[in-house]
């Protein structure tokens, strides 16, 4: 036996370490074939179905083979998981003195010298964000890690983090006072001298694309790298190997001269009244976009004259901005550093500007107050397998949702993968026993005003059987809130909406009471773990197609075309699999879990396509009839209750 097989079998370290272990062949399958690939530095990719344990799976070989290890997620929460829930326990079992990192982006860390400029000039905030301000300066004192994450009094879209943190662009790197007790270079620092670091996706590939300046020390260090929630990284890469161009950091920028004119360059006026007029510029170009946020094809916008006209006008104040600056240089750091800003702005202006470029995607996406132009490669497969083949590392990619129609085909091919090592694992759960799939019949069109009535309609009678206890997940946020307006005149067990607070304040109201519904749209379709008879029934409004005017899913549409391949089997319908596949897995979390999956589309069931989705959802009893859901939910809330 090896020492990987040891440490899963039912009187090896695990089971000592954790009480009612049982081992699982699936889990010790993927260990195994982790720790191969870690030894022969060979990439290997795997769907490990809900409930096979597949963190354990990756971590233990990972620490076992003494070598560099990154772990990356799909989302901070899941960071934090591993790294104070998981690791330790492991760290434990296996009683290694391995060092462990968890490493955020920068936007989480304070920065000590943006704060005390703000402590100077106080800046321009609501009663609010000087409130928060109070509260950062006062945890500022006692906080070891000067991670933001622990200032659990103030809410996550505070207007004050911005003051108190750093981007890449505003960031004085070695020409800061603060230097020497910087938290993001201890953080880094504690990473780079790890054995094993945390990080998330977005922070992996700032890294890789060297776009964060002083941090791409550490993955060229890795001897294994593992991806864990995988199935997101494709986009994300693609992301980071293009370039973006921001209204919001050029507002940054006119922000912080702005204030080096108030504080230390009194005598040039000057660079005051540029900085001015560039803000009112950018002000004035959101606003030729719709108020609420949007995506598009930023090509076609620029067809449009009067934004053409409005767009060459930042170009020509950011250029003005930026010959003040030039007379001014070396007059302190932060003239310095406001300068250097506005070259690298004038650089992406140009890209984003450059709309007879090939093989991108140039889009567009607005927030309330900001506007953000991107450049997407359509392909990143040379760029990325160059780096996994140039590493001498192992990679692993993991994901409960990586295959499609049993193929790993869509997810190995954007990223220039290998598939010559792959595998494969079900679920452990009977599924068969423990759920039931409802595609109900007669259900109007998904653009039919009658569709919201017709969808509370199917939910209360559910939602009374099982007494709560419910997920709603929406493809759009206006479905999602015409049926939260009925639905609320309907029922009377606390409903809950995406929107009314914070992702985690949700769920946790959601689980403290045992009656609630919860409706919810993208973000909770993935990496919400909600066990037991918390949640048993879990209704999705139609099939997660992407919308078609999504820009970087046409520019790969349009490119697919040209090279002779079907967009919609090609790109769009591998992509939903894998987003229902993912609702899906909210239902079942463990092995004593019961419930119902109602998906409100017929597509399901008479259109070809199909059966690509039912072939890669879990086996479960299928039925279009609600009244066989209504029994189920009943039987199940009744055995919670008497237990």
């Amino acid at each position: 036996m090896t020492s990987v097989t040891l440490a899963f079998s039912s009187q090896g370290l695990l089971a000592k370490a954790i009480n009612g272990f049982s081992p699982r062949q699936a889990q010790l399958d993927m260990a195994l074939e982790v720790e191969r690939a870690i030894e022969k530095q060979s990439t290997l990719i795997v769907e490990a179905g809900t409930g096979t344990g597949k963190t354990f799976a990756y971590l233990i070989p990972a620490l076992m083979s003494d070598k560099k290890v990154i772990v990356s997620t799909g989302t901070k929460t899941l960071q934090e998981q591993l790294f104070h829930k998981d690791i330790p326990v492991i760290k434990k079992a296996l009683a290694t003195h391995a060092q462990m990192a968890l490493l955020k982006g920068r936007a989480n860390y304070l920065c000590l010298y943006r704060m005390e400029q703000f402590q100077h000039s106080r800046g321009q905030l609501d009663a609010q964000g000087l409130a928060d301000f109070v509260n950062v300066r006062k945890w500022a004192n006692s906080t070891q890690y000067g991670d933001i994450g622990e200032l659990d009094t103030i809410a996550e879209d505070s207007t004050i983090f911005p003051y108190v943190t750093s981007t890449v662009d505003n960031c004085l790197a070695r020409e800061c006072p603060h230097i020497e007790d910087c938290y993001l270079v201890k953080a880094r620092q504690r990473a780079i001298e790890a054995d094993v670091v945390v990080v998330n996706h977005h922070l992996f590939f700032a890294d890789m694309a060297l776009k964060d300046t002083g941090f791409g020390e550490l993955i060229p260090k890795a001897d294994v790298v593992i991806f864990d929630e995988a199935h997101q990284i494709s986009d994300i890469a693609s992301e980071y190997f293009g370039e973006s161009f921001s209204t919001r950091q050029v507002l940054e920028l006119c922000s912080d001269v702005i204030q080096a004119y108030k504080t230390s360059v009194t005598d040039v006026k000057q660079l005051g009244k540029a900085a001015e007029k560039l803000e009112r510029t950018c002000q004035d170009f959101r606003l030729m976009f719709a108020h609420d946020p949007e995506r598009g094809n930023w090509r076609e916008k620029l067809q449009n004259s009067r934004i053409r006209q409005a767009f060459e006008h930042i170009k020509e104040d950011l250029d003005f901005l930026y010959q003040v600056l030039k007379l001014n240089v070396s007059r302190n750091e932060l003239v310095d550093n406001c300068f250097e800003r506005a070259v690298k702005l004038l650089a992406k202006y140009d890209i984003v500007a450059d709309v007879e470029a090939f093989e991108v995607s140039l889009w567009f996406e607005t927030t309330r107050r900001h506007i953000t132009l991107h450049q997407t490669p359509l392909s990143i497969a040379d760029k990325f397998s160059k780096v996994v083949a140039d590493s001498e590392a192992g990679w692993i990619f993991t994901s409960a949702t990586l295959a499609v129609n049993n193929g790993f085909e869509h997810f190995a091919r954007p990223l220039g993968l290998s598939q010559d090592n792959t595998l494969m694992l079900d679920s452990p759960f009977d599924y068969v026993n423990q759920s039931q799939l409802i595609v109900p019949r007669y259900l109007p069109d998904a653009n039919d005003k009658k569709r919201p009535q017709a969808l509370v309609d199917l939910a209360v009678p559910l939602i009374k059987a099982c007494g709560g206890s419910c997920f709603m997940l929406f493809t759009s946020y206006r479905m999602m809130n015409l049926v939260a307006d009925i639905l609320a005149e309907t029922i009377d067990n606390p409903l809950l909406v995406q929107g009314q607070m914070a992702k985690r304040n949700l769920l946790t109201e959601f689980i403290d009471n045992t009656d609630a519904v919860l409706l919810a749209t993208a973000s909770f379709w993935e990496g919400v773990d909600v066990r037991g008879d918390k949640l048993t029934c879990v209704i999705i409004d139609k099939l997660p197609f992407a919308s078609p005017d999504e820009p970087l899913l046409q520019a790969r549409s349009e490119d697919a075309r040209r090279q002779g391949k079907d967009p919609f089997a090609e790109i769009q319908l591998p992509q939903a699999v894998i987003a229902l596949k993912q609702g899906v897995g909210r239902l079942i979390r463990d092995v004593s879990d019961k419930g119902v999956l109602v998906i409100c589309d017929d597509r399901l069931v008479n259109r070809p396509y199909g059966g690509v989705f039912l072939s890669s959802l879990p086996d479960m009893k299928r039925s279009r009839d609600l009244a066989y859901a209504e029994s189920f939910l009943s039987a199940i809330h009744s055995e919670n209750q008497n237990s």
